[in-house]
């Protein structure tokens, strides 16, 4: 579990890279980086209020893999107010 200030959603890896998503802490931040296909999704996904996974790391990784999760929360006093 990674804290950060802010997210930047890169939608510009090309599935010829050989990666699913990749994601790297940036400053106090957190940028990831997907396909425009996967950005589809996140947009979607952010416009219906619905939680989304995003796979990180290589194709052929196998089962060694990272996750960014976008979860919507019910209760916000539970969040960060700063």
């Amino acid at each position: 579990v990674t804290g950060a200030s802010f997210v930047v959603f890169n939608g510009a890896l090309k599935t010829s890279s050989g990666f699913l998503a990749k994601s790297s802490i940036v400053e106090d931040g957190l940028m990831v980086q997907i396909t425009q296909e996967t950005m589809e999704g996140l947009r979607q996904a952010l416009r219906d209020k619905k939680d989304f996974k995003i796979t990180c790391g290589k194709v052929d990784a196998g089962d060694v893999k990272e996750y960014v999760d976008i979860c919507w929360v019910e209760d916000e006093e539970k969040t960060n107010k700063g």
